[in-house]
C-alpha cells in the first residue's frame, strides 16, 4: 500500500529523477523526469508535486493510488469471506447427502461479457470523462440495469456538467436498487449536481425523478397504431432498463384504458 507522505518525500529530495513517479506506478511520468532531469524546471515541477502530495486527502490519495488494494471490513477480507461461506456450505452439502435430501448442483448461467464497463471505470480514474461516458453507455446496452454502471455515468455527467442526464441515471440507479443515499449527498463527483435547485425536490423524492418515463419513449408509443404492438414495445422498455415495474403496469393501464 502506498503511503502518501513517502510519495511526498521522495517527491521533495529526489523528485527531479522521477522517483516519486516510480513509487506511484506512473512509470511512463519517472521515465520522463528522468529524461530532462537537468533542466531546472523539472525540479519546479517536482515540488509543485511534493506540495500536491502532503496536501492531498487521504481518502483521495487512496481512490487515486491505492485502488487494487483489498479493504479489510466487515470481519476480513472478500477472500476470507469467500472461504468461511464455502466451509459452511460444504457442511450443509454434507449434511444434507447423509440424510438422502441433497439437492442437485445448478449449472452456473454463463455471464456475459462486458468490457466496456471495466474500461468506463479506467478512463473515469484517468479523468477521461468523455470517454468514460461513451463506454458506460455501452455497457449499458449489455447490461441495461446495472446499478454501479448508472451511478457511474451520473458522477461522469456530473463532472462534466451536464445535469439533465446526470439526474437521469442516478434515478436509474435507485430504481435499479441503489440504496446508499449518503453515498450521493457526499460524494465529490456529484458535488456539480447538489448545487443545482432541482436536487432538493430530487432528494424529498426519494432520489427519483417526478417524471422518470422520457417523451421521446411517449412519443414512441403513440406513433403505434396496433395496441399488441403498443404493448411489445412496452415490454422491451422494461427489460432493456428504461421502465421500472411501476411504470410498465401504469403505461400498460393507460393502454388498456
Amino acid at each position: 500500500m502506498k503511503d502518501k507522505n513517502a510519495a511526498g518525500i521522495l517527491a521533495l529530495f529526489l523528485g527531479w529523477l522521477g522517483f516519486h513517479r516510480f513509487y506511484l506506478g506512473q512509470t511512463g511520468l519517472g521515465v520522463v523526469y528522468l529524461m530532462f532531469c537537468w533542466f531546472p524546471l523539472i525540479w519546479l515541477i517536482a515540488f509543485v508535486d511534493a506540495i500536491s502530495l502532503f496536501s492531498m486527502d487521504q481518502q483521495r490519495f487512496d481512490e487515486k493510488y491505492n485502488q487494487k488494494i483489498p479493504v479489510r471490513k466487515y470481519g476480513g477480507t472478500d477472500f476470507e469471506r469467500n472461504r468461511r461461506y464455502e466451509r459452511k456450505e460444504n457442511k450443509s452439502d454434507y449434511r444434507r447427502r447423509e440424510s438422502g435430501t441433497a439437492r442437485p448442483a445448478a449449472k452456473p448461467a454463463p455471464a456475459r461479457s462486458n468490457p466496456y464497463k471495466k474500461s468506463g471505470l479506467e478512463k473515469f480514474k484517468e479523468y477521461d470523462y468523455a470517454g468514460a461516458i461513451e463506454d458506460f453507455e455501452k455497457s449499458l446496452e449489455i447490461a441495461p440495469r446495472d446499478i454501479a454502471t448508472h451511478f457511474n455515468l451520473a458522477c461522469a455527467y456530473s463532472l462534466v456538467e451536464n445535469t439533465e442526464k446526470a439526474f437521469l441515471h442516478l434515478d436509474r440507479a435507485v430504481a435499479a436498487g441503489f440504496r446508499d443515499f449518503q453515498k450521493i449527498k457526499e460524494h465529490h463527483a456529484l458535488a456539480y449536481l447538489r448545487i443545482q435547485k432541482e436536487f432538493d425536490t430530487f432528494e424529498e423524492s426519494g432520489f427519483r425523478l417526478s417524471n422518470p418515463l422520457p417523451e421521446k419513449q411517449e412519443d414512441l408509443l403513440s406513433t403505434q397504431p396496433d395496441l399488441l404492438d403498443q404493448l411489445k414495445k412496452l415490454g422491451e422498455l422494461r427489460e432493456k432498463g428504461l421502465l421500472t415495474e411501476q411504470e410498465f403496469a401504469d403505461q400498460k393501464r393507460k393502454l388498456l384504458g
